[in-house]
């Protein structure tokens, strides 16, 4: 059997040296959100509106470091289990838990409230169901979980997957309670985590205070955080710079807004961070006409990556396949091969010329444009590249008008397959392809907003799951992702990077570089003031 987590254990226990006494504790950090949270229950949403909000309500099993940019398996550390160890057929993962944590309303925590999550989210439960379940592609491979007294749950694969603990690390993947009802989470959630939800109104904010019977000492440093609903970006930003407000939300400054932000608070620290979120086409494959595939052929060659690169981050994003590029990403297809792929290289005039001529022969023109409804939602990352698909289109005989949805409606709207087309952008849990392609283009996924369906693709999906050697796994993933975009089973258009801005008070917090869904426990976070 092989021992994980025995250095992140001694860390979490306080044997290494660190400078956490140069630390303050105190204080309300107060920042905005731009986008009102479907619920509080993490596990039915697929928005960073409610992880970022709600994730310091919960505790995993295990988390990335929340210091390290870059997640990797390397960056696993203990939360809710202490250690973890493997089957040497590397089949069952078996968590040692901690045995001093209590729910917000003073219940202990136990192995049989892992179990309960688990059963929740593979469908196994009689009593605890989920209204959605976004992320049950992820669970595949799971046989069932079994406890071992109140300290000890194994979780049964049924083949090797070393990634699983990827899964497991991502703010997407909270313990729930056994006794506390699914219903009741979307509202008045109760957690473990560092803090406790002191208000939750729609529309308006949301409260959360300092949880005094943490179980890990000394944290959280704060007493609270203030999270204000502010959907308009030059509001937000005003209340950043005049100070109302000590943090931005995470990733929601974009590139030609630092500048504003830097001439009105010339001390403010701002990073720009890749987010593992790309922005991609939507194609609705069994709505007319965008069930031939020569039409969905002809608007993938419409793109011209780069403008809308340059238009929107001022040529700070990239160009990249279906799993995030380097140096930010981890799996990403080298491009050398990205380039040689159809449709997807530097050479913009030959592909439009080539769209055109699809089109011509499906009878449309310059004057005969096929009118559409290109959907998004009504957020900032998705507003602004619609309008220019919009206008890219007319480059291949396509007359698009923008219909905008609302948050709370989009990601029901798109499952279900109300739509036609749409510009989407696809937010990664972790770095890792056992999420992302079982996730968003696995035959039966809620996710797969497309409907693309290739069971010979699928299976290779299961292959590089399997495999522990890192090499092998990427030539089996570089081979997949060469092979989904030459499909279109969901056009790339760029991968995104955003800022995110706070005064110089606040004290250690880092953006992540491959997933803005796992980065904001805060229980480490202090005010320096």
């Amino acid at each position: 059997m092989r021992i994980c987590g025995v250095l992140g254990a001694v860390a979490a226990l306080g044997l290494i040296a660190t400078p956490a006494l140069a630390q303050k504790s105190g204080g309300v950090m107060k920042m905005y959100i731009h986008d009102n949270p479907p619920s509080a229950s993490i596990h039915e949403e697929a928005t960073t509106s409610t992880v970022v909000p709600f994730m310091g309500l919960y505790n995993n099993l295990v988390l990335f470091d929340q210091q390290i940019p870059q997640n990797s398996l390397e960056t696993i550390r203990p939360d809710l289990a202490e250690s973890w160890s493997w089957s040497d057929d590397g089949k069952n993962l078996t968590f040692k838990l901690v045995d001093n944590a209590k729910w917000h309303d003073g219940k202990p925590f136990t192995a049989a409230d892992v179990k309960c999550t688990w059963d929740m989210l593979t469908g196994k439960s009689e009593t605890q169901k989920l209204r959605k379940n976004p992320r049950a592609s992820w669970y595949w491979n799971l046989d069932k979980v079994t406890t071992n007294g109140d300290r000890e749950v194994t979780f049964h694969l049924g083949q090797p997957q070393p990634s699983f603990l990827v899964l497991l690390a991502s703010g997407y993947s909270p313990v729930y309670s056994c006794h506390v009802p699914t219903a009741q989470m979307r509202t008045k959630p109760i957690g473990t985590g560092p803090f406790k939800l002191a208000e939750f109104r729609q529309k308006e904010s949301i409260k959360l205070t300092r949880n005094k019977d943490y179980f890990k000492k000394g944290k959280p440093r704060l007493d609270g955080i203030e999270f204000s609903l502010v959907p308009a970006r030059g509001t937000a930003i005003l209340g950043f710079v005049s100070g109302r407000y000590d943090i931005t939300s995470p990733y929601g400054v974009t590139i030609p807004l630092l500048k504003d932000v830097k001439a009105q608070a010339a001390d403010a620290v701002c990073k720009v961070a890749a987010m593992n979120n790309n922005t991609n086409l939507i194609l609705n494959r069994d709505a007319p006409p965008f069930d031939n595939p020569e039409v969905r052929r002809a608007m993938l060659l419409s793109l011209d990556r780069k403008a809308f690169i340059d238009i929107i981050t001022q040529g700070q994003s990239d160009v990249g396949g279906v799993m995030e590029p380097a140096p930010n990403g981890v799996w990403g297809l080298p491009k050398e091969m990205y380039d040689q792929i159809s449709g997807y290289g530097p050479d913009v005039e030959k592909n439009r010329a080539e769209g055109r001529k699809i089109m011509e022969k499906l009878g449309y023109g310059p004057d005969n444009k096929l009118k559409l409804k290109v959907s998004t939602r009504n957020h900032l990352l998705y507003r602004d590249p619609a309008v220019i698909l919009i206008d890219q289109l007319k480059e291949v005989y396509f007359e698009g008008e923008l219909d905008l949805v609302d948050t709370a409606l989009w990601y029901a709207k798109v499952a279900r397959k109300d739509y036609a087309i749409g510009l989407n952008t696809t937010g990664n849990g972790v770095d890792d392809p056992d999420q992302n392609y079982f996730e968003n283009y696995a035959c039966k996924s809620e996710r797969n907003y497309t409907g693309y369906c290739s069971p010979e693709i699928e299976k290779l999906f299961v292959a590089q799951s399997a495999e522990r050697d890192l090499e092998k796994r990427k030539k089996i993933v570089w081979d997949i992702d060469r092979k989904l975009l030459e499909d279109g089973a969901r056009p790339v258009i760029m991968w995104n990077a955003s800022g995110t801005c706070w005064h110089p008070h606040v004290k250690g917090y880092a953006p992540m570089v491959n997933s803005l869904y796992n980065g904001s426990r805060f229980e480490e976070v202090w005010l320096d003031k």
